[in-house]
């Protein structure tokens, strides 16, 4: 079997990042997580990959100012030279530039903390309870030059209980994500349209 190679783009602790080298670990997962990019120097996701024996890189934004191209031209670089095949999003907190977009079209997914479409954005959780909605849940979806606005490749619920806060609605839903990404990676490393 000839696995698809992956890059995790994170800007924080990576726990999705994680939960996509745990399952890649099986002998049977068709993708291979070989490079981890951070855009904040000093991430915790980034010592996790190095203890994973996985590439791990910082491209960090503040040098380019505004210049958001040339800050995605860096992490393109990064990710041709380690003949990437897949880019996945994991708390990478940055919105990306139509060129970087379309250099990864139907090859680059992103994990979301809402049953979107609803929630697209920041601050998910707190809007679901101040909405007073009963279902919640993360999105895996692919990335387009619209936020938050490709389409769904999965998605898992969870119930918003009373006296949910931010804090303990996000818990429920990170286990959730831990579940979701890898089952989608696995789809679309299976399945996806290779351009």
């Amino acid at each position: 079997m000839s696995r698809k190679r992956v890059a995790v783009l994170i800007s924080g602790r990576g726990s999705n990042m994680a939960a996509l080298i745990e399952a890649a670990r099986a002998a049977d997962y068709p993708a291979e997580i070989v490079l981890v990019i951070s855009n904040i120097p000093g991430a915790g996701g980034l010592a996790t990959a190095e203890a994973n024996g996985i590439a791990a890189v910082t491209v960090d934004q503040k040098p380019f100012g505004r210049d958001r191209e040339a800050f995605e031209r860096a992490v393109q670089a990064h990710l041709v030279e380690h003949r990437i095949d897949i880019v996945c999003l994991a708390g990478f907190m940055r919105i990306l530039t139509p060129w970087l977009v379309g250099q990864w079209e139907w090859r680059m997914i992103n994990i979301h903390p809402s049953l979107l479409p609803a929630y697209k954005g920041l601050d998910t959780h707190a809007r679901a309870i101040a909405d007073g909605v009963t279902k919640h849940g993360a999105t895996v979806h692919f990335v387009t030059a619209e936020l938050d606005a490709g389409d769904v490749i999965l998605q898992g619920e969870v119930d918003v209980v009373p006296g949910d806060t931010p804090e303990t609605l996000a818990a429920r839903v990170l286990k959730v994500e831990h579940e979701i990404y890898p089952q989608a990676l696995r789809m679309i490393a299976t399945e996806y349209k290779l351009i």
